[in-house]
């Protein structure tokens, strides 16, 4: 089987926004498709990929009734792993309706929102709030906050110009009732 969505997960998070994905050494992953991620026990790739033959869960004719599945949707709508989960709903709904092309065109966007907030406002500490921001906030909003954040820490030390990039990417969350931490 070909692989043609590297960046795209199995169960429909974007791998592209994930702080595993922006890391660096070993310890990066290059999505949830890659030869090192594929080694390892994901039951959805395990199920999909390995034993189906297909590339994402909602290709499977079993989708609509898979308990594995449903159970990690329902999961999703409440918790977090390592990695931001409260978007994966919409990201499904998203591909269903426009499909993956499109989805994938706007986590290009959104990943290069977040590349742009980690090497201008990241100081060492904010990458995975940086992560969970860009999976969370309309590409709109992304595109405001660092216009005003690049605005506002002209001349800034990095961790200054982070505390700005925070305070304004908080603001927002606060205003639009979005979560911008992991919820254990």
């Amino acid at each position: 089987m070909v692989v043609r969505w590297l960046e795209i997960g199995v169960c429909g998070l974007s791998c592209r926004l994930c702080p595993m994905y922006h890391g660096g050494g070993k310890s990066r992953c290059g999505g949830c498709e890659s030869e090192s991620r594929m080694a390892v026990g994901c039951p959805f790739i395990t199920c999909a990929v390995k034993k189906k033959g297909i590339e994402f869960c909602w290709d499977c004719e079993e989708n609509a009734t898979c308990e594995k599945w449903k159970k990690h949707r329902e999961a999703s709508k409440h918790y977090d792993s390592f990695v931001c989960y409260q978007k994966l709903e919409d990201n499904i709904h998203y591909i269903l309706k426009n499909g993956i092309e499109e989805f994938e065109k706007e986590q290009i966007v959104r990943e290069n929102l977040l590349k742009e907030m980690l090497q201008a406002f990241n100081e060492g500490r904010s990458k995975t709030f940086y992560c969970i921001a860009s999976t969370v906030l309309e590409v709109e909003e992304l595109e405001n906050a660092l216009n005003q954040a690049q605005k506002q820490s002209e001349g800034l030390d990095i961790k200054e110009k982070s505390k700005v990039l925070h305070q304004i990417l908080n603001g927002i969350a606060e205003r639009k009732n979005y979560c911008l931490k992991l919820r254990k």
